[in-house]
């Protein structure tokens, strides 16, 4: 790929998607592009370009975004979010609280809003609680994975026992490892595909919680600061906002966002 086409295409996926690939990117974005290039039979990265841009139906568009959106999700990752998640459940539910939403901008494969479901099914099942996860992405094959809630968890232990043992069905005989999240999670999480970077979102909320993790990294802070105004106006007084733990957003956040945890604000 000679320089002008890597900056077309740096553009390019910068104004579709707001993901931000450094000068020193280069060879990742060729190979992912690379990949989705041997799949359609070409070998010259302009032709790409031109069948990316010149698609009417913006289908091609779509998977580009798809081969350069970075993945990396398991069950539980930054597991105080979810400790803290669980003793606000608690708060809330002794308060008379019976209605919950929470939102996940940036779902991946699933494994994250699987995690909020298991804590919030087990939390709630001895109300009549009405509780719904919302699980956003850009990428269309992380959805369409998640929505099959199909997982190869080479660790189990890292999800506690509990979960585990009420939430997970094995599947496939001889597969090792391989679960299912049971038909009453997959129930109360909705999946839809969402570009973080095109403010306004269509939702209404307003959210107990939105999750927005480990995804503004790859955003600049024109987007990051456009997506957090966004968060802030659905999230609900009293609701909180998770971000992951290596994002900084000093000067960013909305002056009625308070830090009560790192990388945990409460919406006064």
């Amino acid at each position: 790929m000679d320089r002008s086409t890597f900056v077309r295409f740096r553009n390019l996926i910068y104004q579709q998607s707001g993901i931000t690939i450094g000068e020193k990117k280069e060879s990742l974005l060729v190979s992912r592009i690379g990949r989705r290039m041997r799949i359609l039979g070409l070998t010259d990265f302009k032709a790409y370009y031109q069948k990316v841009t010149e698609d009417p139906e913006g289908t091609e568009m779509v998977a580009l975004i798809d081969a350069v959106s970075t993945n990396v999700t398991h069950f539980f990752r930054e597991s105080q979010h979810f400790e803290f998640l669980s003793l606000q459940i608690d708060e809330w539910l002794k308060k008379g609280k019976r209605k919950f939403r929470v939102w996940c901008a940036a779902s991946s494969s699933g494994e994250e809003p699987y995690s909020i479901a298991m804590i919030m099914h087990d939390k709630c099942s001895s109300y009549q609680v009405d509780y719904r996860i919302l699980a956003t992405d850009i990428c269309t094959e992380m959805l369409a994975r998640a929505e099959t809630a199909e997982y190869r968890i080479d660790n189990p232990e890292s999800i506690p026992l509990k979960y585990r043992n009420r939430y997970l069905e094995p599947v496939g005989r001889g597969r090792t490892n391989a679960y299912r999240v049971n038909a009453e999670l997959r129930n109360r999480v909705t999946f839809a595909r969402l570009n973080l970077a095109r403010p306004p979102f269509p939702m209404s909320g307003p959210f107990d919680a939105v999750f927005i993790r480990n995804v503004m990294i790859y955003f600049d802070n024109a987007v990051r600061s456009a997506l957090l105004a966004e968060a802030h106006r659905l999230l609900r007084p009293g609701g909180f906002l998770f971000v992951g733990h290596s994002e900084g957003l000093a000067g960013m956040l909305n002056s009625d966002l308070k830090r009560v945890l790192p990388s945990v604000y409460l919406k006064d």
